[in-house]
């Protein structure tokens, strides 16, 4: 498993064009927690985003957006993945 916040970044990036992303690694935090594989690294997300794409959807809508760009990591063993959507504001 080579699950990195850099990669998560990429693909959201890809998928969503967020004006904003921060993907922060908070593995080391859940060692010996249910998910976690030993290495420190890799299981446990948090994801900070704001996109334009968002815009009208439910929460639940905007974190299946999220969800489902990131598919491929969480079929990999990315465990937990927990999502700050950043609103947008209007001008």
């Amino acid at each position: 498993m080579n699950i990195s916040a850099q990669a998560l970044t990429q693909r959201l990036q890809e998928r969503l064009s967020p004006a904003f992303v921060e993907v922060l690694d908070e593995s080391a935090a859940h060692a010996g927690h249910a998910g976690a594989d030993g290495t420190g690294q890799g299981t446990h997300f948090r994801v900070r985003i704001q996109s334009d794409v968002f815009t009208g959807k439910s929460r639940v809508s905007r974190h299946r957006l999220v969800y489902d760009a990131l598919q491929e990591f969480i079929d990999q063993g990315l465990h937990a993945l927990a999502i700050e959507v950043i609103e947008t504001q209007p001008d």
